[in-house]
């Protein structure tokens, strides 16, 4: 199991670099100043680092009453990913809306693409990450 330090290490190392990729490749993408952009994305990432400790927290209190456990199974990792992902989508389409001022629709393909681009992201940077910061052998 990792460290705090370590996980601590990876979740700010996730996010600058993250934040480093996203907003260049989306200020070209969807041609808007990396300005724009940057804010967008901090609040987004600032959001969703929220989002995630709530939703967690929230969604294994209710397995725990449910269920007994915390326990998950395949089918219920896959509802958890999904409502995490579809929570996070309502919570910052408005705000993507409203901080550039564009349609829910422009709004909703943006939020999509950014979620496409994190999901390509987290896989390759935690494959690398396990490669430069090997998981420690447990005694």
């Amino acid at each position: 199991m990792r460290t705090t330090r370590d996980r601590i290490r990876h979740a700010i190392s996730f996010e600058l670099l993250g934040l480093t990729l996203a907003i260049p490749l989306g200020a070209i993408g969807f041609g808007m100043h990396a300005a724009d952009i940057g804010v967008v994305t901090v609040i987004c990432a600032t959001i969703a680092t929220l989002w995630n400790y709530v939703y967690n927290l929230q969604f294994d209190r209710i397995m725990r009453y449910i269920r007994g456990t915390t326990h998950k199974t395949l089918a219920i990792r896959v509802l958890h990913a999904l409502a995490f992902e579809g929570g996070l989508l309502v919570i910052t389409l408005p705000v993507i809306a409203l901080y550039l001022q564009i349609g829910l629709w422009q709004a909703l393909m943006m939020d999509v693409a950014f979620a496409l681009f994190y999901l390509i992201y987290a896989f390759i940077f935690n494959w690398i990450y396990d490669l430069v910061f090997p998981i420690p052998i447990e005694a």
